[in-house]
């Protein structure tokens, strides 16, 4: 007789049903969204779109992907402030036709001294044991990213991997940031 996994030995794929219910067409409202921000929330209106490529480099279609991030002015959504503005949002990989992962947001300010504008991601999919954190950083920001502390702690090759490239669209600004599993260009992760 063969076992199998049980739901505690593995984080997916089975959390589409709970956490991004409404985005798979299940009747339960799903608590986060794709959007962070409303039409009050101040900022340069980004779009963030990527795949979660597998060691093959194909596209993993029901991984999900969390963000957190900054407002425009360098801070964390909290009770002081920041009308409109979540920070924080969720999507399945699977709700997508091509399996990418989209963020409809605004570009975040620098939190500090030694911290560029960035995107926290944590990603949750079938075969992780546990969800991995990695960071989103912007290609036009390349004086705030020459100073990061945390980008230019890790090897200059493999900091690429932690870059979203910009691309100016008639519907808007658009960064492009694909977050590779295993291989030769995997995403670099942090023990969080």
């Amino acid at each position: 007789m063969s076992h199998k996994q049980t739901p505690s030995q593995t984080v997916g794929p089975y959390f589409a049903y709970g956490l991004t219910s409404d985005q798979y067409g299940y009747r339960l409202k799903s608590l986060l969204q794709p959007y962070t921000t409303d039409d009050n929330t101040i900022g340069e209106r980004i779009r963030v779109i990527g795949h979660v490529l597998d060691g093959n480099g194909n596209p993993v279609d029901d991984a999900m992907i969390e963000s957190w991030q900054a407002n425009a002015e360098g801070r964390y959504s909290g009770p002081s402030g920041n009308t409109g503005f979540k920070g924080f949002g969720r999507v399945g990989t699977g709700s997508d036709p091509e399996n990418r992962f989209w963020f409809n947001t605004i570009k975040p300010g620098a939190l500090e001294d030694g911290q560029a504008p960035h995107l926290n991601l944590i990603i949750f999919m079938r075969g992780l044991l546990s969800h991995v954190y990695t960071r989103i950083y912007f290609s036009d920001e390349i004086e705030a990213n020459s100073h990061d502390l945390v980008l230019n702690a890790m090897e200059e090759t493999r900091r690429a991997t932690l870059v979203a490239k910009r691309q100016e669209t008639p519907q808007g600004i658009v960064y492009h940031f694909d977050i590779h599993m295993q291989g030769d260009r995997e995403t670099v992760f942090f023990d969080v």
